[in-house]
Formats: structure tokens, sequence, C-alpha cells
């Protein structure tokens, strides 16, 4: 088969949800946006569920929807881009809790679904979502008097322990919530790090849930093995791939695989990307195209039939790293023509 397996361990999902559990002394929910990262949230959730988490978090009405799909009836929904025009009738029949915006979020929800669960957020700083301190003040007494499922904000800069924002946006939310009745939350993945000073009355664990920095203790979740379709011997002064991109100093092989752009792996990280055959690394030659890439395997003296580019040797942040960017972006690009194969189930 030349299709690429993507593995996703549910098990490692599961001890890095205990961990940061572990570290929290307050509830801890579960961000499954984003198809849980792009790895499943139809897999990841009901597990979850299953471990005792009762409040998810995604960032649309759509995705809210799916996940009740996957959890039935029971745990909360909530949506992080609250309740936008024409999404009533899905939040009522999915028993979703929007995270209301602004006034107009909450004006249109109190209208369209009178008695209805809902959130807030509140901009501590961040400058995205969420209501501002004086808009927040304005509506203040009549939102509590609804009784919100929770009232939340979110850190901009929590990946940076030191970074002064994260103690101005504390300060900024107690000054906004402190003596409100209803749950607080401030922290995902990175205030959870933080310390219990962040923590508040529920947590809201995202990337280090399936792997990622900044959660440096956190298990690998994923790993991908690429099929080699064809070897051949390269000899001096020929070219490899696009462009002429590369051209052999010496004699050496090479292994065409199968995946490209159009599996999420980026143009940007062939020059510094490196593939494993075992225990060989084995550098990636020239462009990476929609569907082949092209690996150095000279130094190969058994040809596997597949290349590891996550795994042991290779996280995504390290593949994140190459190119300048998060873990985050290199995991939700992952494609969906993988075969993917779920452990711990």
């Amino acid at each position: 088969m030349a299709q690429a397996q993507l593995t996703i361990d549910l098990d490692a999902i599961r001890a890095n949800w205990r961990a940061l559990d572990a570290l929290s002394d307050c509830e801890s929910g579960a961000v499954v946006k984003a198809d849980s990262y792009g790895l499943g949230a139809d897999r990841v959730a009901p597990m979850l569920a299953r471990e005792g988490v009762r409040r998810f978090f995604t960032a649309t009405v759509e995705e809210g929807a799916a996940v009740r799909k996957a959890l039935g009836d029971g745990p909360e929904i909530n949506v992080f881009g609250g309740h936008m025009a024409g999404d009533a009738a899905l939040i009522k029949s999915a028993g979703l809790t929007p995270m209301l915006n602004s006034i107009d979020q909450m004006l249109r929800h109190v209208e369209a679904l009178p008695g209805h669960p809902f959130g807030i957020q509140l901009d501590s700083g961040m400058n995205r979502l969420g209501m501002e301190a004086e808009e927040w003040a304005a509506l203040r007494e009549l939102a509590l008097k609804q009784k919100p499922r929770l009232i939340m904000s979110h850190l901009a800069c929590a990946d940076e322990p030191n970074h002064g924002m994260n103690a101005h946006q504390l300060r900024n939310f107690r000054e906004m919530t402190d003596g409100i009745d209803a749950p607080r939350s401030l922290s995902a993945t990175g205030g959870i790090l933080l310390g219990k000073n962040y923590h508040f009355d529920v947590t809201r664990p995202g990337i280090g849930l399936y792997g990622g920095m900044p959660f440096r203790e956190a298990k690998r979740v994923v790993s991908l093995h690429i099929p080699v379709i064809q070897t051949r011997e390269v000899k001096t002064g020929e070219s490899v791939g696009y462009g002429n991109a590369f051209v052999a100093r010496s004699p050496m092989k090479v292994a065409t695989i199968s995946a490209g752009y159009a599996d999420g792996l980026q143009r940007a990280l062939a020059p510094k990307t490196y593939l494993w055959a075992g225990e060989t690394r084995c550098k990636l030659l020239g462009r990476i195209s929609m569907d082949l890439i092209t690996v150095d395997v000279t130094a190969v003296d058994t040809m596997p039939d597949t290349l590891e580019l996550l795994g042991p040797h290779q996280t995504v942040d390290h593949l994140a790293n190459h190119i300048d960017t998060i873990g985050y972006e290199i995991l939700t690009s992952l494609g969906n023509r993988y075969a993917r194969v779920y452990r711990g189930e």
C-alpha cells in the first residue's frame, strides 16, 4: 500500500490528561476543537468522557454538535465562538453552552433561547475574544442573574512563564470576576503549568493532551510512517526532484516515499528535515511535492518498507522548529489521506 500510516495513541492522551489533571487543584475539562487538534474528536472525546471529563470545549457550534453526536447526552460542551447569528437551532438541539463574547451575543442568546445555558468569555488583555472590562461592568449584574455556567478568559503568553503579560491578565481577570457566584476558568495547558494561582475552578487542557509543548512531560501521541515506493541509485551530478533543487555531489541511494504537501507536510520543511530508517537518520532531499518526498538512504543497509517522520526520534515540535512555527500547526495540518490507526481504546 502506498498510504502512510498515522498512529494515534489514546492511552498517551489519557495519561496526559491525568497528568495535567493532577497538576490542577480543580475540575479539568478538555479542549477538543479542530477535531481534537486533527486527531479525531469522535475517538478522543468519548475516551476522555470515560476517564471522567465533564466539560469539553470546541471553537464553533458545528464542532460542538459533532462532539455531542460522539458523546451523547451528559457532558457539557462549551463553544468558544459563542452564539452567532443562525446558531440557535443547533445550540438547542445539540444542547451546547456558548461562551458569549459580547453584549450583542448576550442579547441574541437570551432572545432566541431564553433559559438555555450559556457562559461568558471576558477579555483580560489578549484583545481577541470576550467582553472588555467596561462592557462587562455594564452587563455583569444582568448576566449573573441568568446563572452563567462558566466565566472564562484566555492567556496570551502562558507558554512563556516569565512573561509579564501572565500576571497582568491574572490581575485583570480577578478584578473582573472576584466575588461572583459562578465557576471561573483562565488556564489552558500553559496556564496549568503556571501554578495554582491561575487555575480557579476549571482548567482547559488542550495541546498538552496531544503531546505538544509547553507540556514537556507529555507522552508522545502520534507516529507517522511513510511507505517507500521506489529506491534508485543516483550518480554524481544528477539532480533529484522538481527544479533540480538537489544535485548529488557523490553517488548515493535515494528513496521516494508516499506523502507530500497534500498530506500537510509543508514544502518549507525540506531544507532541515530528516526521516528515520530504524536508528539511521536520513536527510530529506530536494523539494517536497504534492504526493512524494525523496530521501537520502545511502547509509541504510536493509531498506524498511516505511520511513518514520514522527515517532520516538522526532515530535511535531521538532518539525515545527525547522520552519519557525509551532507544534499546533504541524499537528492540525496532518491530512486525511493517512491510514489512521488508534491504539489504547
